[in-house]
């Protein structure tokens, strides 16, 4: 039976001395409502609170049947309260008119608190690149300052065991999280593309290796051409970048090729056109009786016009 894992666990000395009635009790002691005016978010809360249809949803979920998961608040020494989780529920209740937030007081420092309030947020259904690149950041910082290893923006190299943590917890690969958490080196408008789906996570993480005049010029750029830069023309950039040849100029130079997804294309029907066709002319040469017939066409309409105009 070597080897084998005991399920054994002790029971908590406190635990032994009461029961369960008095524990729940403890709980519920924990639980109050809170003014809003003295709730705090978490400082620099990554995930966004939008006034969206959903949250018009929860507004009036909140006033027919009030808070019913209570939010997680920590006392801070000036007595006010600081939000971990429940950034949504406390709008819902700001925008219903209510003056309290229904909370459960914890008592965790700030790094204990902000692995927390990550891990309430992935809950959410929809997260938007730059909310998961800043709460993983704040997540593997917090994990680091107590006592775990990791290097935040490379790939890992020997054992790090919070970014194999986190990977285990939420899905995303290590190299992914890796990814991610490049991204808050972008300035905010490149984010923004990230956020819009103009910038896919590939091309934004070589940007992201950019310095903070070079970004903005690509940005100028992107802005410009009305066209953002494929994951070669990022490459390149970065390869120019570390050369110390990236100058205005260059990155003008890049960003104005064109790329073969952004030629435009002519897209014909192949059976309408067909049958326009003369059933003797072989498909070998649909091309070019289709741009013979648009030049005849092309020439009449000139005719029609010198016509009308006399």
């Amino acid at each position: 039976m070597a080897g084998r894992k005991s399920d054994f666990t002790l029971t908590k000395l406190d635990d032994l001395f009461t029961t369960q009635a008095q524990r729940d009790e403890e709980q519920l002691s924990k639980i109050r409502d809170i003014p809003l005016e003295l709730i705090d978010d978490f400082p620099d809360h990554p995930f966004k609170v939008r006034d969206d249809e959903d949250m018009m949803q929860l507004v009036e979920s909140v006033k027919e049947r009030g808070v019913i998961t209570p939010a997680t608040v920590r006392q801070k020494e000036d007595g006010r309260y600081e939000l971990v989780s429940g950034h949504r529920r406390k709008r819902a209740c700001e925008l219903a008119g209510f003056e309290t937030l229904r909370s459960e007081i914890v008592d965790l420092n700030r790094d204990e608190a902000t692995i927390l309030m990550v891990e309430s947020n992935f809950q959410r259904s929809e997260i938007l690149p730059s909310e998961k690149a800043f709460a993983y950041k704040m997540r593997l910082e917090a994990m680091k300052r107590q006592g775990e290893t990791t290097d935040l923006t490379s790939r890992p190299v020997g054992n790090k065991l919070s970014v194999t943590q986190v990977a285990d917890e939420v899905g995303d690969s290590e190299r992914q999280i890796h990814r991610y958490v490049r991204l808050t080196n972008l300035v905010p408008e490149l984010l923004e593309f990230v956020d819009e789906g103009r910038i896919k996570m590939r091309p934004a993480v070589e940007l992201s290796y950019l310095d903070e005049d070079c970004q903005r010029d690509v940005v100028d750029e992107i802005d410009l051409n009305d066209a953002t830069p494929s994951h070669d023309q990022t490459i390149r950039m970065r390869k120019l970048f570390n050369e110390g040849n990236l100058t205005t100029e260059a990155i003008h130079a890049v960003m104005s090729e064109e790329k073969p997804n952004q030629k435009e294309k002519i897209v014909l029907r192949g059976d309408r056109v067909r049958q326009l066709i003369p059933k003797n002319i072989p498909v070998s040469q649909t091309e070019d009786f289709v741009c013979k017939a648009l030049e005849y066409y092309n020439k009449f309409l000139r005719n029609r016009a010198e016509r009308d105009s006399r």
